[in-house]
């Protein structure tokens, strides 16, 4: 109720389980439940959202008026479904509780998820829901109004290889050189030296580019730096050298500085806190957001560790590999933990696209018609549109020009 209503369409509500405090009430009013007690605005509740625990639950998608929708209620109810039954089944994250199998790096599939196999993935379906709700409302109770939000865009930069080749210490730099020589990748040789000589920059070193294209446009960014030990998954550049260190400060200078988690710190929340605290030493400033490395969301464990870290605000809600909107909404939530019952303090930021998502398409066209299909999909309900870019990505030789495409992302959805 409280995500629909106060944080989506910025309307005030109250509660009433007596029956006679909501006769008496004079103002617009609804009941939700399993029958109407008068003529009210009346939504007919599925059991969903009054049984503990999960359980398999029978879903049959079906349309709202060209927007699909699920836990149809019947003639009865003002709306043709529990909007509320279903938002909470999507914002939950409900069906990644139930069995699946996760992939090479414990993730939910999103060909797993009811979205992608009903074809709505890309539609922020639990905004629209709202919106359409509120239509409805004011239908009945003309004098209701809704609050006034506005469309954002964010840009959040993944930093989990900060330099290519630089600062990367000698026995990495001289591994690196002879598994180049090795495999024949001639071009990364000459690269290489050319920037150990400082004939030219190191490719990912884009930061004062990116820093300019944010405050030439107005675009608030967030850039999450991985701050961990080297392992398998985690190659950063270590976090003992200083112009490691003086580039964080640089940025934490202009624009939001948070914590890129390990895949290390995935299940040891030691180690998370660690990485947090040694974060922190750097900017001399609180990091409270973060985002896991390969967007690894394992529900509830992930937001207790997170918590447990002291972290309020995570961007991981989304897919690596497909666009669009996980948790079926571009509006930022409270994690509810299921088996404990509770809204847990931390708030989850989503996001529609990651840059993994796009380096399979072939042409410049076709990346601007799939970002311009999700950014229109926002701006419908004034959401927030976030994008996932990796310095590593703008800074590669690939056969799209990525910071043309990025530096189009900031000029074409900032507004």
């Amino acid at each position: 109720m409280k995500q629909l209503f106060e944080r989506t369409l910025g309307v005030e509500i109250g509660y009433a389980t007596k029956v006679e405090d909501f006769i008496k009430h004079s103002g617009p009013k609804m009941t939700y439940t399993k029958q109407p007690l008068q003529n009210e605005f009346f939504v007919k509740s599925n059991d969903l959202l009054f049984e503990q625990g999960i359980n398999d639950v029978p879903i049959s998608v079906m349309d709202w008026d060209d927007t699909p929708c699920f836990f149809g209620t019947d003639e009865r109810s003002n709306v043709p479904f529990d909007v509320f039954a279903a938002s909470f089944y999507l914002l939950s994250r409900y069906e990644e509780y139930l069995p699946h199998v996760k992939d090479i790096h414990g993730r939910f599939s999103p060909k797993d998820s009811l979205a992608y196999q009903n074809n709505f993935l890309h539609k922020p379906v639990v905004d629209i829901w709202a919106f359409k709700l509120l239509a409805q409302l004011q239908e009945r109770f003309p004098e209701l109004e809704g609050g006034k939000r506005n469309y954002e865009y964010v840009s959040l930069l993944d930093v989990t290889t900060s330099h290519c080749y630089s600062h990367r210490g000698v026995v990495r730099g001289i591994s690196g050189l002879a598994l180049d020589l090795g495999t024949l990748k001639l071009r990364r040789v000459i690269e290489r030296l050319a920037v150990w000589l400082k004939l030219r920059k190191d490719p990912y070193d884009n930061f004062s580019e990116l820093i300019n294209w944010h405050r030439e446009y107005g675009v608030k960014s967030i850039f999450f730096f991985q701050f961990a030990d080297y392992s398998k998954y985690d190659k950063n550049v270590s976090i003992n050298n200083n112009n490691f260190k003086s580039l964080i400060k640089y940025i934490a200078d202009y624009s939001t500085v948070a914590l890129a988690a390990s895949y290390t710190s995935f299940n040891n929340e030691e180690v998370l806190k660690k990485e947090k605290n040694n974060l922190e030493g750097v900017i001399n400033r609180a990091v409270t957001s973060s985002r896991m490395r390969y967007n690894r969301v394992d529900v509830p464990d992930t937001y207790r560790r997170l918590l447990a870290a002291e972290f309020t605000d995570d961007y991981t809600m989304g897919y690596s590999h497909e666009i669009g909107f996980r948790a079926g909404t571009c509006t930022s939530f409270a994690f509810y933990d299921i088996p404990l019952e509770i809204q847990q303090p931390i708030k989850v930021h989503p996001y529609a696209v990651h840059d993994y998502a796009l380096s399979t398409l072939k042409r410049e066209g076709e990346v601007s018609l799939r970002l311009n299909l999700v950014y229109d999909e926002v701006k419908n309900v004034n959401g927030g549109f976030r994008t996932v870019f990796s310095n590593e990505l703008l800074g590669s030789s690939e056969r799209l020009e990525w910071k043309t495409i990025y530096k189009a992302v900031l000029n074409n959805y900032h507004v």
